[in-house]
């Protein structure tokens, strides 16, 4: 099993990515053989189709999506919806159209939410959800909502809440599990 996991934010040890890094972390103990594309890789990544895209910008991300078998995306909320950063990278997935596999089709996607407030959260959920449908991903049955917090995470990026730490294993765990019994359906 191959899991990508993609976000994170311009900051570097962020909360979005350190829930991303211990879901990705629950999935690579399940098994997976995990990727992943983080803020210092999104961060430099032009605007899909813009002025400054060129061929092969984001090929990495696009081809390691194209092999994976699972999906966890980590988008922090802003202004109560997907930063433009981790929206700008799935917006590269435009790139799969035309595969025997379109954009997520047939793969287990787990969704991670943070900020400070919980109508943030979930405004962000909700849109990571019904961008994973409109990619015709198949979300996990949970999806993880962080509010942000001085002292979440440690120095070693270990979660200090048990419920969110749960949460995030959890994912990560269901992420594997998805990706199996769609394998297993395609056979």
């Amino acid at each position: 099993m191959k899991v990508v996991c993609i976000g994170g934010t311009v900051t570097n040890g962020s909360t979005t990515e350190s829930a991303l890094l211990l879901a990705g972390k629950a999935a690579r103990e399940a098994g997976a053989d995990v990727s992943h594309f983080g803020g210092a890789y999104l961060s430099v990544l032009p605007h899909y189709r813009g002025a400054g895209h060129q061929a092969g910008v984001g090929a990495e991300l696009v081809e390691a999506v194209r092999q994976a078998d699972g999906i966890i995306i980590a988008a922090p909320g802003y202004h109560g919806t997907v930063s433009g950063l981790v929206k700008n990278a799935l917006d590269y997935l435009e790139d799969l159209a035309r595969d025997a596999r379109p954009y997520l089709d047939g793969r287990a996607v787990g969704l991670i939410a943070t900020a400070y407030g919980d109508q943030a959260t979930m405004s962000t959920m909700m849109t990571l959800r019904a961008i994973t449908h409109a990619l015709r991903g198949w979300p996990t049955p949970l999806g993880a909502t962080v509010r942000t917090s001085q002292g979440l995470f440690d120095a070693q990026g270990a979660c200090t809440d048990a419920r969110i730490a749960t949460q995030l294993a959890t994912v990560g765990g269901q992420v594997v599990m998805g990706a199996r019994s769609l394998a297993g359906a395609a056979a």
